[in-house]
Order: C-alpha cells, then structure tokens, then sequence
C-alpha cells in the first residue's frame, strides 16, 4: 500500500524495474497516478445557480436546471480524477456503450454499467478494462422533495453500489449528494448525515458491497454560493474536503502498480 503522505517520494522511483511516466509502452498508454486535487466549486458559480434558485417562489429548480445543476459537479470530479491519473483526456461515452471512448481516459456522461442485479448509468467513470471508478451526483433541491424523496434516494445509493461490487469488487463507486441549505432541516439533517455515514467508507474490496467507497454531504448556500463550512461536521468523512483523499487512497490500495500505471 502507498501512503498519501509519501507519495512524491514513491513517483520518484521506479516500480519492478518499470519507469512510471506518461507514454507508450509496448502499444499500451502508460499513466503516472499522481495526488487526486480536492474538489472545489467556484463560490461565484454556485452562486449564479442560486440565483436561478431564489428566483422560484418554492425555492426550487425546475427540471431541466436541477440536472444541469448536477453536472457542475460531475465536471469537477471528473477533472480532479483524469489528474490524479496523469492528466487522461475526458471523453463523453457513447450512447450506451459498455466500452470507453478510448483505451485510457475518463468519461464524463451516461456512462453505463451491467452491474450484477441492473444494468445502470453513471456520471463519471474510468473503466480501462472495466468499471474501476464510478460517481452519481444526487441533487435535491427543495423542502418537499428532501422530505418525500431522501429515502428513496438512499435506498438507490446502496443499489447502485451493490450492483457494481457484485461484479466488480474492486471498483470505486463514490457519490455525492447535494442540498440547499435552507432544505436541510432538523431531523432530516441529522436522519440523512447518519445514514451517508453508515453507507460510506468501505475500505475492503471483500465484503460491504452495499457500501460506497466515498460520499460527500455538500451543503450549499444559495445567496453566497459557500459550501456551508459548518455541516458535516468538521472531522467528518462526508465533508468536501475530504472526498478526494478518500479516491486517491482506495485507488492508489487496489490498482497501484498495475497496468495502465505500472
């Protein structure tokens, strides 16, 4: 296993005798795992999105915006993973497609999976010869569909992480869940951080299929465009900040050393 903290050191040796760097290697792209940036959404862009927000009397997005809402972090992760794996082009997957676009990159969009209970789609995938790293983005964005939807919601975060562990235990399955923060009311607030709790964590690739390797609780003022600072609270494996360290540190555990980074 290769710790967070010694990793520049690591990249500056070679493994089983095999120089890491980006490049072709008997007709194979090679590409150097390097630290995965945190996530970090611009507070001037979720502030603009919080405008269109405000603007609804019910405090809402309509439907169109709540899925186009979702993709700012979808673009985010993305960017932050095809880093941490060497600077890989990001892709839009075909239509469908149970292959990437092509051999090594990250794709960002309807990426499906044929997982072992339901075939399903994803926001952001790496799968050079499967499915190794998969994100959704989960939105609710108003009073009445936090109360009526959150546990349906729930119920999907474990099916979704099921469904890919059942056939692919190695892989990375990873979420986030994102609310205004005038929605997240006591006892909900407290109901939904416990239970994204429970759902997160899984460090062995043999057991807990049920559970997500990352999640983050991302709570968002509308005025400001701050993730709220404040909830999760601080040490919590949910909080933003924290999201990254938790990819990096599962990836680097299953797959460091092997093709396409060896």
């Amino acid at each position: 296993m290769v710790g967070l903290g010694s990793l520049e050191t690591v990249l500056a040796f070679t493994f089983n005798g095999a120089i890491l760097g980006n490049g072709v290697r008997g007709g194979e792209t090679v590409s150097k795992l390097e630290k995965m940036p945190r996530i970090v959404i611009p507070p001037s862009e979720l502030a603009r999105w919080g405008a269109k927000w405000s603007s609804n009397k019910k405090g809402a997005f309509n439907r169109k915006d709540s899925m186009q809402f979702g993709k700012i972090f979808d673009r985010a992760v993305a960017t932050a993973l095809a880093k941490m794996l060497g600077g890989l082009p990001i892709e839009e997957p075909g239509r469908e497609s149970l292959t990437p676009a092509q051999p090594n990159c990250v794709e960002e969009g309807a990426c499906r999976v044929i997982g072992g209970i339901r075939p399903q789609n994803y926001d952001v995938c790496y799968r050079p010869d499967g499915p190794r790293f998969v994100f959704d983005s989960k939105s609710l964005n108003d009073i009445k569909s936090l109360q009526k939807n959150y546990q349906n919601m729930i119920n999907d975060l474990g099916t979704e992480a099921t469904t890919v562990h059942t056939r692919f235990p190695y892989a990375i399955v990873a979420f986030m869940v994102i609310v205004p923060e005038p929605c997240l009311r006591a006892p909900q607030r407290e109901a939904l951080t416990g239970v994204l709790n429970r759902l997160s964590g899984r460090s062995s690739p043999l057991n807990s299929l049920h559970k997500a390797e990352a999640i983050a609780l991302v709570v968002w003022d509308p005025g400001s465009g701050r993730v709220l600072p404040t909830w999760p609270k601080q040490g919590s494996r949910l909080r933003l900040e924290q999201f990254s360290e938790q990819v990096q540190r599962a990836y680097f555990d299953r797959y460091w050393g092997l093709p396409p980074h060896d």
